[in-house]
């Protein structure tokens, strides 16, 4: 459970920065639109799974030990 997590914090600091560094620096167009095609939806997708994995309180002693289901 944890390292679904923290993946999904890597990803979206990744996805994040790259996205900054397109919008700030002003790169090649196909490294815009790959940008765009591929980190964007990761970081969506990165953002979802970091609430999705997160337990809340009153869950957070069942779903310890118990594999991420995606409920």
């Amino acid at each position: 459970m944890r390292t679904l997590v923290k993946y999904g914090y890597v990803t979206f600091t990744i996805s994040t920065l790259l996205i900054l560094y397109c919008l700030i620096f002003d790169p090649e167009s196909w490294i815009v639109y790959s940008v765009a095609i591929v980190f964007i939806p990761l970081f969506i997708l990165s953002f979802g799974l970091i609430a999705m994995a997160t337990p809340e309180k009153d869950e957070e002693e069942d779903r310890v030990n118990e594999p991420f289901i995606g409920y």
